[in-house]
């Protein structure tokens, strides 16, 4: 353990300076161990050491080092451990769990960056499990990636709620909007009726192209028997995939007439929703697999699933919003520079 004393007045004798009034011991956490400081007591005047911070125990590198280890998904048992064995001193839970705090601000200016003109915005929300009002319960990520004029995807912002009520999404995409949004001509996102409120209030005339995967998803609760799935889901994705919006439409038609008798509620059901996929058709055929479905995303949702299975259960919402949020920045930093998602023609 080593020992350091710091004196006041650099050890001069000067009238002006205060006098001493014996040593406060300190015990300060760093890379190198943990170090013994006798703190001077001073009478006449106010004095504190510049290196310290008033009421630190750990030094800021390491505790940024202990922030950075859990956003890469490091348990705070494993962080204790680890720093253990690299500084020779413990760290508890709390301490950890106060250093991610230092990431608080960065991540707070990427969530409130400036956006600009967007051409495709994909929407989408997954559940992680929160400790809320003293019981367990889901909370909603919000998520929006967006593509840009150049081709590139990035995720423009991220929020979490207590459930993807309407007023949730409205805020959010009243958020995006604030942040100088604009420019879209394309959504894509499934059906949620409080995402479908939000989109309409917020970003009314856009055209909105439901996701096909979902469509399909949803399409087998109305297929009657087993062994009629099979031939349904063919049926669908004949129509999805499909040469241009016209030949979709027809095979629509035909379909629906084909389950006209054997499964009237799933041929009503597709004759009602169905469209809602088919949007996509408007947009160039090169960027319709692109756009077809919210499966930009599913890397994405993988690897937040990766990270918080860590942590399996939250604390509170910003220890979710933190964590999800350095993982976020990471992937959209690797898809601004990589090569371009879509590609547009130039005149």
């Amino acid at each position: 353990m080593l020992h350091v004393r710091i004196c006041a007045g650099g050890g001069q004798k000067c009238p002006s300076l205060p006098r001493s009034n014996g040593f406060k011991a300190k015990t300060v956490k760093t890379r190198i161990g943990a170090l013994k400081l006798s703190v001077p007591q001073v009478r006449g005047a106010s004095f504190y050491p510049q290196v310290l911070e008033r009421g630190t125990r750990s030094e800021r590198a390491l505790r940024l080092a202990l922030a950075e280890m859990y956003v890469q998904g490091v348990s705070t048992s494993k962080v204790s451990k680890i720093t253990e064995e690299l500084c020779g001193c413990e760290i508890s839970s709390s301490d950890v769990s106060r250093a991610t705090a230092l990431l608080d601000e960065e991540f707070e200016q990427w969530r409130n960056r400036p956006l600009g003109l967007v051409k495709y915005l994909v929407l989408d929300a997954r559940y992680e499990k929160v400790r809320h009002g003293g019981r367990v319960q889901d909370c909603a990520v919000l998520v929006a990636i967006g593509v840009d004029a150049e081709g590139h995807r990035s995720v423009l912002g991220v929020s979490v709620s207590l459930s993807e009520a309407e007023v949730h999404w409205r805020t959010f995409f009243q958020s995006l909007l604030k942040r100088g949004l604009h420019g879209i001509e394309l959504i894509v996102s499934d059906a949620h009726a409080g995402l479908k409120e939000a989109r309409r209030a917020c970003f009314h005339g856009i055209a909105w192209q439901r996701c096909q995967f979902h469509l399909m998803h949803n399409a087998l609760a109305h297929v009657p028997r087993q062994e009629m799935k099979s031939a349904a889901m063919d049926d669908l994705r004949s129509v999805f995939d499909a040469v241009d919006e016209r030949a979709a439409t027809e095979q629509l038609a035909r379909v629906v007439g084909k389950y006209q008798s054997s499964a009237p509620k799933l041929a009503r059901w597709m004759e009602e929703n169905i469209p809602e996929g088919l949007a996509v058709f408007a947009l160039p055929a090169p960027h319709r697999r692109r756009l077809r479905t919210t499966n930009v995303l599913e890397r994405l949702n993988r690897e937040l699933k990766r990270r918080t299975r860590v942590a399996t259960l939250f604390p509170n919402e910003d220890s979710l919003l933190r964590l999800v949020t350095g993982v976020l920045i990471e992937i959209s930093d690797e898809w601004e520079t990589a090569k371009r998602y879509v590609t547009f023609e130039t005149k």
